[in-house]
């Protein structure tokens, strides 16, 4: 049983008109196939016909045409896709229709700004050749940390141009959690702004950017765009020094250099920096936007996202090599006015249009005059991901801001992933909450007891079969990346996802297998949280799980036990969770600090969070066979909520 079993009745179906001229139906068309099951089938059969049509579908130009689409020498882990092709993804950009406005932004408040790709593509160069002139180069990392402003996509694309590596970091971090990714990509430059604006604050970022590069020896330099008109900082240099750079033309890289390390976190240890390539995640984003978002080169895109998560580089390239415009928001979906969000969609005329659940349910507090009050009648497909729905956000997503006629497209997968596993499309009939199936190339499994294939029913997430996007490893940590996906079961890629299908064929993502913590899109590792915490004097020992929340989904309880007497306890909770939010960043504080004498671990000195977490949610704890001191589960069960909310799990899709 899935939990949205009561709420499970097909409430979409397509227009039969717009299905026969929907992309993926011509896209199947050029194969000579009828129905995704065929298309999914070719794809596991034969990548080398279907990842070429995919190719060019989207238009994917190369300067040395590859000999070979797909090479597994090295094993499924590590595949060689468009082997001796060679490429820059800024070739793919600005192609068409030079004249039309290729990016809409708009700033919190009020500021906007456009640009027709001819002229983005001109920023993009000069860029590129200030990067150059100060010294940047192939392969070098460069860190992003951020608003989502227009500098931000051209700064990306100007390193893509030359071959550098971009770092993007969530522009909402502390600076503990800067300097780890800084240091582990050992970043020669950082590109900050002097702050930006969020709920009607000017948030001071160029702070966060200058201490955090003096505790990385690698960082070099630092750019600052001036968004809020704040002097740069002494040492650091204003972004516009870049811009004023002679020019370069895009240089000529092998399909698998790197373009970007974006991390992402897990469930011990220190953040993954995921690498993808030029001829990887770029490919990937303009294929599911195609084949799911049925995006086209006259539609605009509006996903609200950062450029530290993986959607916000996904809807710059995947827009900008379909051709569709983009729109770019910094700021809070509802300030100054509730229907901030719609506003913009009304007045860019946005015809694609994504956010993550939280963001739904943040909105509909708000009710439905904020959407009413706007001509939204542009858009023709709703996008989703981030986390797993609810049924009543999910309806009211449907209902009220897509009229009940324009379908949502649940979309799930990661930031190793490029993008989507399972997604939705305009040409199916959707449920609430539920996905159609496998995105096409994604050779999909659901794993049974002892990791068998199974048809239906509950089970575990997995690839058969590498796919063109898939992260090539984690940055200098090879052994980590097989660790983590591949040493389950053989060749196989375990996700980490627990899923269900139905009788009818609809996929649901049910929650975590791991111990992850997703709170409004953004997955974040316990052992983040954990190390913050126990970076207080009293602090002994720390366990941090997620529950569920109305608005983020999910949100962060921190569990502490004490050394010792502490004089006031509610002084040490709140220091506790101010040192969380100072690592980790504002977004990321714990919803409460719980104090308990004790923690579960086991025999080694594992904390087991499993067993925290079903304690304090009244679910069912499992095997605990493994525990040094069960006993102090009770304890944790006794501060369990009075009126606890619905218990199911939150895993984490694209962000």
């Amino acid at each position: 049983m899935h939990p949205f079993a009561d709420d499970s009745q097909i409430v979409y179906r397509p227009d039969a008109k717009a299905s026969e001229q929907a992309v993926i139906t011509t896209f199947m068309a050029s194969l000579g196939l009828t129905s995704l099951a065929e298309l999914n089938a070719l794809a596991e059969a034969d990548p080398s016909t279907f990842w070429q049509a995919v190719l060019d579908d989207i238009g994917w130009q190369w300067r040395r045409t590859p000999r070979a689409i797909l090479d597994l020498e090295r094993g499924k882990p590590w595949p060689n896709w468009f082997v001796g092709g060679e490429t820059n993804v800024v070739d793919q950009l600005f192609r068409t229709n030079p004249a039309r406005v290729a990016l809409h932004w708009e700033g919190e408040d009020g500021e906007r700004r456009e640009y027709q790709a001819k002229d983005l593509r001109h920023l993009v160069l000069s860029v590129a050749g200030g990067f150059l002139q100060a010294g940047v180069g192939k392969g070098d990392r460069v860190a992003l940390l951020l608003p989502m402003v227009p500098e931000t996509a051209i700064t990306f694309l100007a390193l893509a141009a030359i071959g550098a590596i971009s770092v993007p970091i969530f522009s909402g971090y502390g600076v503990p959690a800067v300097v780890s990714r800084l240091q582990d990509a050992e970043a020669k430059v950082l590109v900050t702004a002097d702050g930006f604006y969020r709920r009607d604050r000017a948030i001071r970022l160029q702070e966060t950017a200058v201490e955090s590069a003096a505790a990385a020896p690698t960082v070099e330099k630092i750019f600052v765009v001036r968004r809020l008109g704040r002097p740069t900082a002494p040492g650091t240099l204003p972004w516009e020094a870049l811009a004023a750079g002679s020019g370069s033309e895009p240089v000529t890289v092998r399909a698998d250099h790197p373009l970007m390390i974006i991390y992402t976190s897990g469930t011990t240890g220190r953040p993954k920096g995921t690498v993808h390539t030029h001829g990887g995640f770029p490919i990937k984003a303009a294929q599911d936007l195609r084949m799911c978002f049925d995006l086209r080169s006259d539609d605009t895109l509006f996903w609200f996202t950062d450029m530290g998560w993986m959607m916000g580089p996904w809807s710059i390239l995947g827009s900008g090599i379909v051709g569709a415009a983009n729109v770019m928001y910094e700021g809070a979906p509802d300030t100054p006015r509730p229907g901030r969000l719609w506003e913009i969609i009304a007045r860019t005329r946005t015809t694609v249009f994504g956010m993550s659940p939280t963001v739904i349910r943040s909105l509909r507090v708000h009710g439905e005059a904020p959407v009413r009050d706007h001509d939204l009648s542009g858009l023709r497909v709703l996008g989703s991901s981030g986390e797993p729905w609810d049924p009543v956000s999910w309806r009211w997503y449907f209902e009220v801001v897509g009229k009940g006629h324009t379908p949502v497209i649940n979309y799930s997968g990661g930031t190793e992933i490029s993008g989507g596993i399972l997604g939705s499309f305009v040409t199916e009939p959707m449920k609430p909450c539920a996905f159609n199936g496998p995105v096409p190339g994604m050779a999909v499994r659901i794993l049974g007891p002892g990791g068998r294939p199974q048809a239906a029913g509950v089970g575990d997430l997995a690839i058969a079969a590498p796919w063109v996007g898939i992260t090539q490893g984690f940055w200098g940590d090879p052994d980590r990346y097989l660790e983590t996906y591949w040493q389950t079961y053989a060749d196989l890629w375990v996700h980490g996802d627990a899923v269900f299908r139905d009788e009818d064929g609809f996929w649901y993502v049910l929650g975590r297998s791991d111990d992850t913590i997703n709170t409004g899109g953004k997955r974040l590792s316990p052992a983040e949280a954990e190390s913050a915490a126990l970076a207080h004097l009293s602090v002994r020992e720390a366990a941090a799980i997620g529950v569920p929340d109305p608005i983020k989904g999910e949100a962060m309880v921190l569990f502490i036990s004490l050394r010792g007497q502490v004089p006031d306890q509610a002084v040490a909770r709140d220091e506790v969770a101010h040192l969380v939010e100072h690592y980790l960043g504002k977004a990321l504080r714990p919803r409460e600090v719980l104090i308990v004498s004790d923690l579960p671990r086991t025999r080694s000195g594992k904390i087991v969070r499993r067993a925290v977490r079903a304690s304090y949610l009244g679910l069912a704890r499992g095997d605990l066979s493994t525990l040094e001191n069960p006993a102090c589960l009770e304890e944790i069960a006794a501060l369990r909520p009075a009126a606890p909310a619905d218990p199911s799990p939150h895993a984490e899709n694209p962000s």
